[in-house]
């Protein structure tokens, strides 16, 4: 349902761990209000995946690398605050939906499952968390923060809405955003015209990927009509032997989903 209203909305509108670093006059700089979570050591259930330490990746604080002049697939380096804007977009958009998830009986209510509703909590505070740092970049860059959300995708979640009635159906609304964001942010990595954005789309794309992978994996438990199977510690006997390679299907990321650069900035 929700990936046919995509298609119907692309084909009608278009023509077409880890730390984020903040540009600053003269250089990026980590920030430590945007501390991000990586992945810990895995442990037990869902542990394995969702992030719960702090660390830093050192990136380069003294200078901005040359804009990289490598053709016309390249966006000018003044598109880069447009880029920025949308990815912001993209990720306020999934922090309201996450916030709407949390309000249904069976994601945050007494029918969740505690694991499920950890994850969506956890989940929620890092896209916040990456909205702030693109918009911090945007304005170092002399933009304006984007604190709306993505118009196209907030239609498609618009629509999908009155459709959620079951786990599953909250979980593949889930997995669309998390693959149209990192879609977009790996688009984005070859576009933007500094070394340090790119580390910035590629960080977040990471992260994104790993939230698709879990929902992935929950999505196919759901699905098997087996969801007491995702719970911590994991009962390892007892998953289906597909539980180790649902997550990641592609061998490369796709970008047909990928959102425009223009597509969420500040008008």
């Amino acid at each position: 349902m929700v990936l046919d209203l995509l298609r119907r909305h692309r084909r009608a509108g278009d023509d077409c761990d880890h730390i984020v670093t903040v540009p600053r006059r003269g250089g990026y700089a980590n920030r430590s209000k945007m501390q991000h979570r990586v992945m810990a050591a895995p442990t037990t259930g869902l542990e394995a995946f969702v992030p719960t330490t702090n660390r830093f990746w050192q990136f380069p604080q003294h200078g901005h690398a040359a804009a990289a002049a490598t053709g016309a697939a390249r966006v000018a380096p003044g598109d880069d605050v447009a880029a920025l804007q949308t990815a912001a977009s993209l990720e306020n958009l999934a922090v309201q939906t996450y916030q709407m998830a949390l309000t249904l009986p069976f994601i945050g209510g007494p029918q969740a499952k505690p694991e499920v509703k950890m994850f969506t909590e956890r989940t929620m505070m890092q896209h916040t968390e990456h909205a702030a740092a693109f918009n911090a970049a945007a304005r170092r860059l002399g933009g304006k923060p984007q604190t709306g959300p993505d118009p196209k995708y907030a239609e498609v979640v618009r629509q999908a809405l009155p459709t959620i009635k079951t786990p599953e159906d909250a979980v593949g609304l889930a997995i669309t955003l998390e693959d149209v964001a990192a879609q977009t942010y790996a688009k984005d990595v070859g576009l933007v015209s500094t070394a340090e954005l790119r580390q910035l789309f590629a960080s977040v794309a990471g992260v994104e990927s790993m939230h698709k992978a879990v929902l992935l994996t929950v999505q196919a438990l759901l699905k098997a009509n087996q969801p007491q199977l995702v719970a911590r510690p994991p009962q390892i006997a007892e998953l289906p032997s597909t539980a180790g390679s649902v997550g990641f299907p592609d061998a490369f990321h796709s970008t047909a989903m990928a959102a425009p650069v223009e597509e969420g900035a500040v008008r």
